[in-house]
Order: C-alpha cells, then structure tokens, then sequence
C-alpha cells in the first residue's frame, strides 16, 4: 500500500475568494491585465459553474482565460502575485483549511494544492501554504510571454487525470487519499479517491454528496497566515490540535455510516 496525500482545491476551499479575483487589481495595476477581460473570464466560469459542465464549455472557459491572459510577461505575473501575498492572499486563508493541511502533514500525509489557477499564480500560493507539491494549469510561453493557449487546463476531469498521473509518480494510493472541494465541477477529483470531503459546497455539490454519503465541512473565518505562525505553542495545540481531533472523529464517524457498495 502506498502513502496517502490530501488534495485541496485552492478557491473558496482553502482561500474565502477565488485567487484570481483577488489578485485582479493588482494585474491591472501592474499593467497585466484589463477589467474588461477579467469580466469575460468571470462570465465564462459561472456559465460552467451553473451549466452542464460539458465538454464545450471546459473548453470555452479555457478560451477564454487564454484571451485574457494573452501577451503577459511570465515573470511579472510571478512577481506581481508574490508581492501581493501578505496583504491579498493570506489574508483570505481559511483558518479551517489551514489547520487540516497542518493536521495531514502532521500525519504524514502529503498536501497537493489542485488548483485551475495557472503554474504561475499558483506556485507562489502553494510555497507560502507549505504544500507539498501543486498541480495547476501550464500555459503555453512564448519568449516569456504567454501565447494565449493552454498546454493543460487543470480543470472538471482535468483534474482527476493529473492526480492520477502525480499518484503514480510519487508512490500515493489514492484508495486511501483525501480530497477537499467546494465546487459541483470538481467531483471527478472528488470521486478520485478514498475519502471526498466537501466544503462550504455549492447547492448542486451538496446534494451529490448527500447521495453519495460524503461527509460535508465549512470554513467559516479566514485567518491571516502570520498570526497564525506567530501563535505560541499552547495556543497551537489548543487551536488546532483539538479542531483538528474533532476533525478527524467526524471524518471516522462519517465513513462509519457511508453505506457499502
């Protein structure tokens, strides 16, 4: 049997927004991006979001963050989001998210942030939660320009596939493996591995994991990451050591009642 890791979706699972959301002004101000096309990729997503979650429409949602990020400079995209991590991302971190990610590596579970985000807003997200390892959308470059084309959309099935391609490279038994979503478009990654959990779901999420017997959470405050490194011992046993016992108790109990199949 292989180790276990524990997949986290990034956007309003781990964070209260979607990172791109928050990290839109500070594009625009870097001289990236317009609002005019962050509007048109928002409008692509919802059409996901509350469609069929088709093949057309992964496709078109693709498009159209391909449009919008078309001709941006690789390297300031990566600088523009690390500059914007204390004051933008941290501050939308779920204290919920952050203590399970520390609770499963506590337990020697690998964290993976899976994320439709591209590599390169992704990564500096990922470095600063602590993640183990990232998969995100890879977007064709250009001398160091984006082409407007993507090499792999990490997103709906997407997903899945590259979780199964990171299981197999790193030795992850994905029987055994956990995966944390809030969104109806990531079931197959949900449906990837021993243990889904879904949280703060959207209406169509929570129905299928009612049907399914999968156990629901919700996040409720996000917390800034250096408060939280700045707690002292005690306080970090107290914050998080027993959440994340009651955490695991619910998680047991839940598998307990799922019905066999």
């Amino acid at each position: 049997m292989g180790r276990s890791a524990a997949f986290f979706d990034l956007d309003k699972t781990i964070l209260a927004t979607a990172s791109s959301a928050a990290l839109t002004g500070r594009f625009v101000r870097a001289g990236l991006a317009t609002r005019r096309g962050a509007l048109r990729t928002a409008y692509a997503h919802l059409a996901y979001q509350f469609g069929q979650a088709t093949a057309g429409q992964t496709e078109r949602l693709g498009s159209a963050m391909g449009r919008t990020a078309t001709g941006w400079d690789v390297g300031l995209v990566g600088t523009t989001t690390q500059t914007a991590l204390d004051k933008v991302i941290a501050p939308q971190v779920f204290a919920g998210a952050a203590q399970l990610m520390t609770a499963h590596q506590t337990c020697g579970t690998d964290v993976v942030i899976c994320t439709a985000a591209a590599q390169e807003v992704a990564e500096p997200i990922a470095a600063m939660l602590g993640a183990n390892h990232l998969l995100a959308t890879k977007m064709e470059i250009t001398e160091g320009r984006y082409t407007g084309q993507i090499a792999q959309f990490n997103y709906g099935p997407a997903k899945a596939v590259a979780m199964r391609e990171l299981a197999s490279s790193q030795g992850y038994d994905l029987s055994t493996s956990f995966a944390y979503s809030d969104s109806i478009t990531d079931l197959p990654m949900l449906e990837a591995v021993g243990h889904p959990v879904v949280v703060n779901p959207s209406t169509a999420l929570r129905q299928a994991a009612q049907s399914r017997g999968w156990p629901v959470m919700r996040f409720a405050t996000p917390t800034p990451i250096k408060r939280r490194w700045a707690w002292t011992s005690a306080a970090w046993a107290g914050a998080v050591l027993v959440p994340t016992a009651l955490v695991w108790l619910a998680l047991w109990w839940a598998g307990q009642r799922r019905p066999a199949k």
